[in-house]
């Protein structure tokens, strides 16, 4: 089953590596990683996602929480959560194909960033689902290029927060 980890990271030199050399000592796969500095400078927020069951997920977040720099964890596939991921994307337009382009990019809720004669440069945010259908919609009609995702940013719903302890 697939799981979303959100970590709160002392924001220092090494921390991100303590985390993800210990997801691959113990064969854990990280299928996506996201990890950017979150409004308190000294704390770093990291969305992880890997797939297991409840049991070995439990483990992980067990050990995971023993790491020196992490300073608060969570499972947020086990509470009502909202989740995003960002789609960069560039395609090279063929012949007739630009107005194609335009309405599948409308469709999606997407937006066009850089245009040239012959390619154009995408963007996209939603679920992994959404964005598995956005590309497997545009391959249809021009020619992927090259693509990047950002991997998984996600929150709990309402009132509940992943904070520092008080």
């Amino acid at each position: 089953m697939r799981h979303i980890i959100s970590i709160l990271l002392q924001n220092e030199a090494g921390a991100l590596a303590r985390v993800a050399g210990m997801f691959s000592s113990r064969g854990y796969n990280i299928d996506s990683l996201s990890v950017a500095a979150t409004h308190d400078p000294t704390v770093s927020r990291l969305s992880l996602v890997t797939a297991g069951s409840d049991q070995v997920i439990h483990q992980i977040i067990q050990q995971t929480r023993k790491l020196v720099d992490v300073v608060e964890i969570v499972n947020l596939s086990s509470l009502d959560h909202l989740e995003c991921e960002l789609l960069m994307l560039k395609v090279e337009v063929g012949n007739g194909a630009a107005r194609e382009v335009v309405e599948c990019v409308r469709r999606h809720r997407g937006q066009i960033l850089d245009e040239t004669e012959n390619t154009r440069m995408l963007q996209l945010s939603g679920t992994g689902a959404e964005i598995d259908a956005f590309i497997g919609e545009i391959a249809g009609i021009a020619r992927i290029l090259e693509l990047v995702r950002s991997g998984v940013a996600a929150m709990a719903r309402g009132h509940q927060v992943l904070a520092l302890p008080n």
